[in-house]
């Protein structure tokens, strides 16, 4: 098919425009979404009852991170110090660098 600039410029413009379109759509779609889920938490929180003295989801998490935390500092400190041996190894040219090496060209 043999198209000229004018198609070429239409499909361009019709393609980036519904990109923006679907876009739009997207961010409509998410905050509708989100009206949805903070409705649904409001209806659920207003159904639940508080009992004085309950301990909320959020409190119980703190603190089993503050006992994860404190348990993991209980452990005894490694001394953190590397010891690196060297060791002496027969000729390989497996290790040689010199095979890696490329010869220097002649100059003229």
């Amino acid at each position: 098919m043999d198209w000229g600039w004018s198609e070429m410029l239409w499909v361009a413009l019709i393609s980036i425009c519904l990109v923006f379109v679907v876009l739009v759509l997207l961010v409509w779609i998410m905050k509708l979404f989100g009206f949805v889920f903070v409705r649904r938490q409001e209806a659920e929180s207003a159904g639940k009852r508080i009992v004085p003295g309950q301990i909320h989801e959020e409190e119980i998490a703190a603190v089993a991170t503050a006992l994860r935390l404190y348990k993991g500092e209980l452990h005894d400190r490694e001394s953190e110090v590397l010891t690196i041996l060297s060791i002496k190894r027969a000729y390989s040219p497996w290790n040689s660098k010199i095979h890696g090496l490329t010869k220097m060209p002649d100059r003229k």
